[in-house]
């Protein structure tokens, strides 16, 4: 939500007498709307095009992408013109007012995504753990759903009417104000700023750390829950497998013959090696190697169907996992570049009498702003699957 404000050397001088142009401003907003614009560009196309980052969590975090690409086509090269012009609004007030319309919106939207997002995650992540209790192997589970239900159709359509809810009022005159100032794009009614300031970002933000905080607890008894199974189906298996020797039984097809135990099946094995290796990128892209006499002589448990299938379900579990770990630094970082802001627009506004200098206030706008360009950044370095996408992008540009 930005706030173009004049200095107060200004404050007496037409617009077309204006001189001192801001090109540092210029350059640099041009460079951080190109930067926005291609990387949130990719993060769209990436889940679009590629079927592994067809995820739940992923088309969340697309729908904040698109209000960080809106951002910087509709609000960003007007917030970029009126700093080039040293901070004075040149252009009409119906402009001044569809810019504060859009910067409120798209700014809530960002937020409620990301509160959106942890609510989805936390949901999943309960019933991965509620599910896997109930099963009597460990087998990896399927808590990924890889289509749009109407349940997240309902979220993502709410994050933007509530967003659209809050900057409503801007559309409908609130900044029409009489002596209003034509060298000034700001929002004018001091009690709209509290308010939209604390439906934004004060009331969303604790309750988003709070949701992300039982996402991860809730990821952390999965892994804890599964491990327990994994070893509890292994010591009934050899249970079993001692007691079939002990009690001479004939020797099952596919099994070692005399008296030492028979392996464990190989679903067991494949999933004792899944957790040895902790979900690791060459789980998801080689076979797992066996030795050699439990690829010729272990207990056929499952087919060949059935194995590929559990494979790629651990595959998308493993995909869902790493986009919820990615989430905290995201979060992380919106919080970093727009704590200041919030922090100050609203001192401003409840302080009539304290003194923000106007630099402060564009410094804490121009950080709000560079956050919509750390998220692709973000996912390119923490998730295999982005990395993966911009990588093959570039190559095909270069």
């Amino acid at each position: 939500m930005s706030d173009i404000s004049t200095d107060s050397n200004n404050d007496t001088l037409p617009a077309a007498a204006v001189t001192d142009y801001n090109f540092p401003a210029l350059i640099f907003g041009i460079l951080l709307i190109v930067i926005i614009t291609g990387g949130n560009v990719l993060v769209c196309l990436s889940v679009y095009l590629e079927k592994a980052l067809k995820t739940t969590t992923n088309y969340f975090i697309v729908s904040l992408a698109f209000a960080d690409l809106l951002l910087a086509v509709l609000v960003l090269p007007l917030f970029v013109y009126a700093e080039f012009q040293g901070g004075v609004w040149t252009l009409n007030m119906v402009m001044c007012d569809g810019l504060m319309t859009m910067d409120v919106m798209l700014c809530t939207a960002s937020i409620f995504n990301l509160c959106a997002i942890s609510v989805d995650s936390l949901e999943t992540s309960e019933k991965s753990s509620s599910k896997i209790r109930s099963l009597p192997c460990p087998i990896p589970l399927n808590y990924n759903r890889k289509h749009v239900d109407h349940r997240q159709l309902i979220l993502l359509s709410a994050t933007w009417l509530l967003a659209l809810a809050v900057a409503s009022p801007v559309i409908f005159g609130i900044n029409n104000v009489p002596n209003r100032d034509p060298s000034e794009c700001k929002l004018e009614d001091n009690n709209y700023v509290v308010y939209s300031s604390v439906c934004s970002f004060f009331i969303p933000c604790p309750i988003m750390v709070l949701l992300y905080f039982g996402v991860f607890r809730g990821l952390q008894r999965w892994e804890e829950t599964r491990k327990v199974k994994l070893r509890s189906s292994i010591e009934a298996c050899r249970k079993l497998q001692h007691a079939a020797v002990a009690t001479a039984l004939p020797p099952l097809t596919g099994t070692i013959p005399g008296p030492l135990p028979m392996p464990l099946p190989r679903i067991i094995e494949r999933d004792l090696a899944q957790s040895r290796l902790d979900d690791t990128e060459d789980y998801m892209q080689h076979e797992i190697p066996y030795p050699r006499q439990y690829r010729e002589n272990s207990v056929p448990t499952v087919t060949f169907s059935q194995q590929l299938h559990r494979k790629k379900r651990a595959k998308i579990n493993n995909r869902e996992r790493k986009a919820m770990k990615v989430l905290p630094v995201v979060v992380g970082c919106f919080l970093f570049c727009w704590t200041p802001f919030f922090v100050v627009h609203t001192t401003r506004a409840l302080c009539m009498t304290c003194d923000i200098p106007p630099s402060l206030m564009s410094t804490v706008t121009w950080l709000g702003y560079v956050n919509s360009a750390l998220n692709p950044i973000i996912y390119t370095i923490f998730n295999t699957e982005f990395k993966k996408f911009f990588k093959k992008c570039f190559r095909s540009c270069c």
